[in-house]
């Protein structure tokens, strides 16, 4: 991450599980500008707001014995199609040429998640990848934080 620049035109995507901006350097290096091209949200309520009341129960054959399954990790699996989503949007405005470089700010779990999604169009324009969970920032201070990397 060395020597990051913040080329006018350079795209910025800060994400995490539920939120990610996509934004756009209209700066320079020196006056950085960023400027939000499209907001993406995702409604995902913890598991406990989405699943069962109970985990479901199985019979471990003829004893009285019963376990309990494992519950669905429905916010894990929301947090999992949201970054298919953001790498799919990624990949078509890759297709369509819209941005040379791209910088991914998200925590690590997401980063890697996003990461293990992005078509290789999109890999190839990765200029850096910062993991850091910036959606709750202002731009300012996202601006702050690509300079001073």
């Amino acid at each position: 991450m060395d020597n990051l620049k913040l080329k006018h035109g350079l795209w910025i995507v800060v994400a995490d599980g539920e939120k990610a901006l996509f934004l756009r350097n209209e700066g320079d290096t020196l006056y950085p500008n960023l400027q939000v091209v499209q907001e993406m949200e995702q409604d995902n309520p913890a598991s406990r707001d989405q699943g069962s009341d109970r985990p479901g129960r199985y019979n471990d054959g003829p004893s009285v014995h019963r376990s309990a399954v494992e519950d669905t990790d429905w916010h894990r699996l929301g947090k999992e199609r949201f970054a298919d989503e953001i790498a799919e949007r990624l990949y078509k405005l890759a297709h369509r040429g819209t941005f040379k470089e791209i910088v991914l700010i998200a925590p690590p779990q997401v980063l890697g998640e996003m990461r293990r999604k992005l078509h290789k169009e999109v890999a190839e324009k990765i200029a850096a990848e910062i993991p850091k969970t910036l959606t709750n920032h202002t731009i300012v201070d996202i601006e702050a934080l690509l300079q001073a990397a």
